[in-house]
C-alpha cells in the first residue's frame, strides 16, 4: 500500500461502491450545511455566546488541553510529571479531557485537542451542547473513554461533548422497554449511563449480583462506545455481542430531541445504534442490556510452543487448526492464539460453562502431541489450563492478572488486564482485521488456510481473535447478531484475524517519543503484506469497525455489508445535516476527511 499516496485520496470524498448507488437517498435540498467553522473564521462563535453555553450547563464548559501540552515549557511542572506518572494506567487517560487511549496512527491521525468541551452532567447538558454545535456550524467530537483506534474521539477546532462524568449503573431484576409492554415479557437488566466502563458493569452485574452481562475484554473501554461499534468479549461464542444484548438506549439526536428508543420505539436508529458504529447517530446519554445467568465458572488455557523448523511449525499450525475445529468451534471457548514469525504458536484462550476437569481433558491431546516430540518443539512458556469461580473473574484484589488503579479516589474495583497494558498509549504503525470464514477450516479447503497462514506469518504476528466470529456459536447468539448493523460476515466466521503493531506511547509533547518514521513504515508495509497473504484466499473478507485498517478503501462494505444502505437511509434521517462526523463513519463519505467540508450535496 502506498500510503503518501492513499492520504492524499481521503483528502477527497471517499465514493459509496456502485452497488449502493440506487438505493441511497437524494440529499438534495435538505442539505444547509457546506462548511463548519474554525477559530479563526468569522463565523466562529463569539466569547458571550460561549459565555451563554457555559451558563446552560451549569459551568461545566472547559478548556481542552492535550495530556503533555505543558511539557515543552514546563518538563518539571506539576501537570507535566503528573501525565508521566499515570500515563500507563488508561483510567488516567480517560479521565484527561485531551486523553485518547492510543497516541496516534502513523501517517492517518495525531491526538489533537477541542477547543473546548462540555463535561456533561446530564442528558440538558447534551442537549445544550448539541443545539449550540448545530446552530454555530461547529465540528462536534463525542467522547467517552477516548478509546478509539481510529481517533474518532478527537477532533481539533471542535466542540467535545464528553460523558465520562456520566457513569451510574443500576441493575433490573426485571425491564421492559417504553412502549413494550405487554409485546414483550420482562428479563433482567442493567442500565449504564455513558460515561460507564466495562468493569463498572462486571462490579455491578456479576461481583455483585451474580449475573452476567455480554460485554468486552478490555475493562477501560466505555459501554455506549461498544454497543456502538457491535462490541466482542471473551465470552461472545456464548452469549453474542453487546449490540445484540441492547433492550433500550436514551440519545440525543442533531436535532438536539431526547429519544428513548428501542425494537417499539424509532427501530430504525435502535438498529443503528446496535453496530453501525460510534460518533454517528447522536450522543448516547444510557443504555439498557439484557443480562445473563451466570456459569458457575470461567476457565482459561496458555503457553507458548517454539517449533524448531519451518517445517515443524507448519505441522504444528496444522494440528492446531484440526484440534480447534473439533473441540473448541462452541459456544465454551474464545479469546485468541498468535502465530508468529519466529516460528512460535502462543495460546490465550478463555471459556465459560466448564470446570477444571473438563478444561483439562479439553486440552490433553494437544499439549500430550506437543510434548511428544521434544525434538520438533519447546514449551517457552508453561502449557496449563484451569477453571475458576466466575463470580470473582473480575475481582482486582489479589488477582495477578489485574493491574490495580491505584490513584487517590479511585473505586477499589477498578483495574484493567495485565494483558492489555501493551495497548495503553501505543502508537500505531499498522492495523489490520479479517473475519475469516469457517468454511476455511474444511478438509477441503484447510490446507490452503495454512498456506496462507504461513505465509502471512512470515511477515507478523497474526492474531486469532475467535470469540470475535460468531461461527459455533450457540444459536441465539447468532440469531441475535443477524438483528444488529454489524456485517453479517461475522455469523459465519470462526474468528477475526488481527495483524498490527506499533510502539510506546509518542503523544504530542511526550518527552520521551523518539519516533524512526522509517522503520515505522517499514513495519506497516509488512502488516499490509501479511493481510495481503490472508486476503488471497478470503478477498471480500468483512472487518470489525472498531480494530480495522485506517485506510481501508472499501469500507462501507467490509463493516456493514448487506446492511450499508439501510444505515445511510436512517443517517440521512436523523442527521442530514452530517453533525455527527467520526472518520468511515456511515454517511462521511459526503465529508472531506476532517469532517468540515461537505464534499457532496
Amino acid at each position: 500500500m502506498q500510503r503518501r499516496s492513499l492520504l492524499k485520496g481521503l483528502a477527497a470524498v471517499v465514493a459509496v461502491p456502485p452497488a449502493f448507488w440506487p438505493r441511497i437517498p437524494a440529499l438534495g435540498a435538505a442539505v444547509r450545511v457546506l462548511r463548519r467553522v474554525r477559530p479563526t473564521d468569522p463565523g466562529w462563535p463569539k466569547a458571550a455566546s460561549w459565555q451563554k453555553l457555559k451558563a446552560a450547563v451549569g459551568g461545566n464548559l472547559i478548556d481542552v488541553h492535550s495530556v503533555f501540552g505543558t511539557c515543552a515549557a514546563e518538563p518539571k511542572g506539576a501537570d507535566c510529571q503528573d501525565a508521566l506518572k499515570h500515563i500507563a494506567n488508561p483510567f488516567y487517560i480517560r479521565d484527561q479531557p485531551g486523553g485518547t487511549q492510543v497516541s496516534g496512527w502513523l501517517d492517518a491521525w495525531t491526538p489533537a485537542p477541542s477547543v473546548y468541551a462540555v463535561k456533561a452532567q446530564s442528558a440538558g447538558d447534551i442537549v445544550a451542547a448539541v443545539n449550540f454545535a448545530r446552530d454555530n456550524n461547529l465540528r462536534l467530537v463525542v467522547k467517552g473513554t477516548g478509546h478509539s483506534y481510529q481517533g474518532t474521539s478527537n477532533a481539533p477546532d471542535s466542540l467535545l461533548i464528553w460523558t465520562r462524568a456520566m457513569n451510574t449503573v443500576t441493575v433490573h431484576d426485571s425491564f421492559v422497554p417504553a412502549g413494550c409492554e405487554g409485546k414483550v415479557a420482562p428479563v433482567p437488566a442493567v442500565t449504564a449511563e455513558a460515561g460507564a466502563v466495562w468493569i463498572d458493569l462486571y462490579h455491578a452485574v456479576t461481583i455483585e449480583a451474580g449475573r452476567y452481562v455480554q460485554g468486552g475484554g478490555c475493562t477501560d473501554t466505555g459501554v455506549a462506545g461498544l454497543v456502538q461499534s457491535g462490541g466482542f468479549g471473551s465470552m461472545s461464542k456464548g452469549f453474542g455481542t453487546a449490540a445484540s444484548g441492547l433492550l433500550e438506549a436514551e440519545i440525543v439526536t442533531a436535532d438536539g430531541v431526547v429519544r428513548t428508543v428501542n425494537a417499539c420505539s424509532d427501530p430504525d436508529i435502535f438498529r443503528a445504534i446496535k453496530g453501525g458504529g460510534g460518533g454517528s447517530w447522536g450522543v448516547i446519554t444510557k443504555l439498557t442490556l439484557r443480562t445473563h445467568d451466570l456459569p458457575q465458572n470461567f476457565g482459561a488455557a496458555w503457553g507458548t510452543i517454539k517449533a524448531q523448523s519451518d517445517d515443524a511449525f507448519r505441522k504444528l499450525i496444522t494440528q492446531f487448526f484440526e484440534f480447534y475445529s473439533a473441540n473448541l468451534l462452541n459456544p465454551h471457548w474464545g479469546e485468541q492464539v498468535a502465530v508468529a514469525p519466529d516460528n512460535t504458536l502462543k495460546l490465550s484462550m478463555v471459556c465459560q460453562g466448564l470446570d477444571t476437569s473438563q478444561v483439562e481433558q479439553v486440552w490433553k491431546p494437544f499439549f500430550e502431541w506437543v510434548h511428544a516430540s521434544p525434538k520438533d518443539y519447546i514449551v517457552a512458556r508453561k502449557l496449563g489450563a484451569v477453571a475458576l469461580e466466575a463470580r470473582h473473574w473480575w475481582d482486582v484484589k489479589g488477582n495477578d492478572s489485574m493491574i490495580p488503579d491505584t490513584r487517590p479516589g479511585a473505586p477499589a474495583y477498578h483495574g484493567w488486564w495485565e494483558g492489555d497494558q501493551a495497548q495503553v498509549g501505543a502508537y500505531l504503525h499498522g492495523y489490520d482485521s479479517l473475519w475469516m470464514p469457517a468454511a476455511l477450516l474444511q478438509d477441503n479447503q484447510r490446507q490452503q488456510f495454512l498456506a496462507a497462514l504461513f505465509a502471512a506469518s512470515r511477515h507478523k504476528e497474526v492474531q486469532f481473535h475467535f470469540n470475535k466470529g460468531l461461527a459455533g456459536a450457540a444459536p441465539d447468539a447468532i440469531a441475535a447478531a443477524k438483528q444488529t448493523s454489524t456485517n453479517p460476515a461475522v455469523c459465519d466466521a470462526f474468528a477475526l484475524v488481527i495483524i498490527a503493531d506499533g510502539e510506546a506511547p509518542a503523544f504530542p509533547g511526550f518527552p520521551s517519543a523518539n519516533l524512526n518514521l522509517d522503520a515505522a513504515r517499514k513495519d506497516a508495509h509488512e502488516i499490509d503484506l501479511a493481510a495481503a497473504e490472508l486476503r488471497r484466499i478470503v478477498p471480500n473478507a468483512g472487518s470489525y469497525v472498531s480494530e480495522s485498517n485506517y485506510f481501508n478503501p472499501s469500507w462501507q462494505q467490509a463493516f456493514w455489508g448487506e446492511n450499508y444502505p439501510a444505515l445511510l437511509a436512517t443517517k440521512v434521517k436523523y442527521d442530514p445535516d452530517g453533525l455527527f462526523f467520526v472518520h468511515h463513519g456511515v454517511g462521511s463519505e459526503s465529508w472531506s476527511a476532517d469532517g468540515f467540508t461537505r464534499a457532496t450535496g
